[in-house]
């Protein structure tokens, strides 16, 4: 065998590890090193494994003071609709606006049919936490599900 061959198959330094070979070792590290890096898989962005049905009631904490909030929600699949009833603070009255939304993994995002409100809420069992946009800007929200412990 020639010598300018042996060298084209062989690396200085490596032996006789083939170039092929550490083109294949590279691409495999960079495919596990990069698979840490990848987007949350279609499966867990698509599968619902939390129930939001029911009555939900808590608190809307920001800026201003802080308001009494009322969730009634029906869930088929993913897709929810219920009514959001903000109770009064400094005023009388007490807003009610419908709401739709969707779940998944354990994620409820909701908006009115205005646009005027929406929202996106983390759920436990009995528990869910997040925010609320609206006319008077982002808030915190809690809200505990009605008849839990």
């Amino acid at each position: 065998m020639s010598k300018s061959l042996a060298l084209w198959r062989t690396i200085k330094g490596y032996g006789s590890l083939a170039p092929m070979r550490v083109m294949w070792a590279f691409l495999a590290i960079a495919l596990v090193l990069g698979s840490g890096c990848a987007k949350q898989d279609w499966i867990d962005r698509t599968l619902v494994t939390v129930d939001v049905t029911g009555v939900w009631s808590g608190s809307l904490r920001g800026s201003q003071a802080p308001r009494d909030v009322r969730l009634e929600l029906k869930q088929e699949g993913s897709k929810v609709t219920g009514t959001m009833r903000l109770l009064p603070a400094f005023t009388p009255d007490e807003t009610l606006s419908p709401i739709e939304g969707n779940v998944a993994g354990d994620l409820f995002t909701f908006h009115d049919p205005r646009g005027a409100l929406s929202g996106e809420l983390t759920v436990g069992e009995d528990e869910m936490t997040g925010r609320a946009e609206g006319l008077y800007g982002q808030r915190g929200i809690t809200l505990r599900r009605e008849g839990s412990r």
